[in-house]
């Protein structure tokens, strides 16, 4: 059961965040790794044709992924989404992400949010040769799950905070032996949005900073693993700044910086014996616990402080708006080659109108033989006063 645990583990990693090298120089490709993958893919359109970036762009009905306290910033009343990835078209036709959200705001200040996300493999077959015990052509279908909910207040008229709570499940062994059971972990989120108004030149322009910490809880524990290893908890800080150009036309531009508070497995040393290396490996990474994990993924990269600023994911987006209904997007991620190498170019489009809005992205990889290239993502999203106005109700 552990193989396959570790297959799937490893599987994950190097669909969402590797691309192939012909040479890995000096051995120094080291990412930092985790369980439940799937909690790192931006699950809807917006974000994804900016560079999957979030953390401080205007607030809207998908924020719970990249900011929760963004809600009560929100204009509508309350909105619901759903969002749908074909993930890793490259590789398989059978993997892909779904995932729900929806807000409604509390009075003036305040807001309730919440998200669904689905993360289903597709069919994966298994065969005696891999797996002792199970049966020739055995078919298994692993997938991952997460809700959450969250609350957001503003404390002043610029400023918000919000914190969430999650559930995670993974299955991804359909429990097709007795020692096999699917993982649980809980996580919680602490999220700040910053939103004011500054003057450039004469144009009244809008700025936002948020930060996200996502996914502090407690480890996960696969069944017949006596290790429990790190969910993806992750550190997002972002800034957005908009530019009205009249009174139909403005752009935005958006910057994310991201971060996974893990520690890095630790690298067998020169001359290390097998004994030594996993017991140093217990001591250093399965027995920590997931607050120390934190504070040590500042300071545990092999090549010092260089290598810890490797870690960063950077995300760069813009967006042009006419009359906030029709929408152009374009985007920049880049991540270091030896922490995974994602270097991508996305673009996306959206059409909004009184009662829904339509947006997609896709994704084109300027790294070579990257599974993440031709990836598209799709979100539908409904505005409840739209609706209300449509059926003539009142707020």
């Amino acid at each position: 059961m552990k193989r396959l645990q570790r297959y799937f583990i490893f599987l994950l990693i190097f669909a969402a965040n590797v691309s192939v090298y012909a040479q890995d120089v000096e051995n120094r490709y080291n990412p930092v790794t985790t369980a439940v993958v799937s909690l790192n893919i931006a699950p809807e359109a917006r974000g994804g044709g900016m560079g999957d970036v979030g953390a401080a762009t205007e607030a809207d009905v998908n924020s719970q992924y990249w900011n929760p306290a963004k809600y009560p910033f929100c204009i509508a009343r309350a909105g619901a989404s759903l969002s749908y990835t074909p993930w890793l078209r490259k590789l398989v036709d059978d993997i892909n992400l779904a995932n729900v959200a929806g807000f409604y705001r509390i009075g003036d200040y305040s807001a309730i949010s919440g998200s669904l996300r689905y993360f289903s493999l597709g069919d994966v077959s298994l065969f005696s040769d891999y797996m002792s015990g199970a049966t020739e052509g055995m078919t298994i279908r692993p997938y991952e799950f997460a809700l959450d909910a969250a609350y957001s207040r503003m404390l002043s008229e610029t400023f918000s905070m919000a914190v969430g709570m999650r559930f995670i499940y993974s299955d991804l062994t359909f429990d097709y032996e007795a020692e096999s059971s699917p993982a649980k972990a809980f996580a919680a989120d602490i999220a700040m949005y910053y939103n004011n108004y500054v003057m450039l030149g004469n144009r009244e322009c809008g700025f936002g900073f948020g930060l996200n910490v996502s996914n502090i809880g407690s480890k996960i524990t696969y069944g017949g693993d006596d290790n429990s290893e790190f969910i993806p908890t992750n550190l997002r800080l972002g800034m957005n700044l908009t530019i009205p150009f009249d009174e139909y036309n403005r752009f935005s531009i958006s910057a994310d910086a991201n971060k996974l508070l893990v520690p890095t497995f630790p690298k067998r040393e020169d001359g290390e014996s097998d004994t030594d290396f996993t017991s140093r490996v217990q001591r250093e990474y399965y027995d920590l616990s997931p607050i120390a994990g934190i504070f040590k993924s500042f300071h545990d990269a092999p090549n010092g402080f260089k290598e810890e600023l490797e870690e960063i994911q950077w995300s760069v987006g813009a967006e042009y708006s006419y009359n906030d209904r029709f929408f152009l997007r374009a985007g920049y991620h880049d991540e270091a080659a030896n922490k995974g190498n994602r270097k991508y170019i996305t673009a996306g489009a959206g059409f909004k109108m009184s009662v829904f809005s339509l947006d997609a992205s896709y994704v084109f990889s300027t790294a070579q033989t990257n599974p993440l290239d031709q990836t598209m993502r799709f979100t539908l999203s409904f505005d409840l006063d739209g609706i209300q106005s449509l059926f003539g109700g009142g707020r």
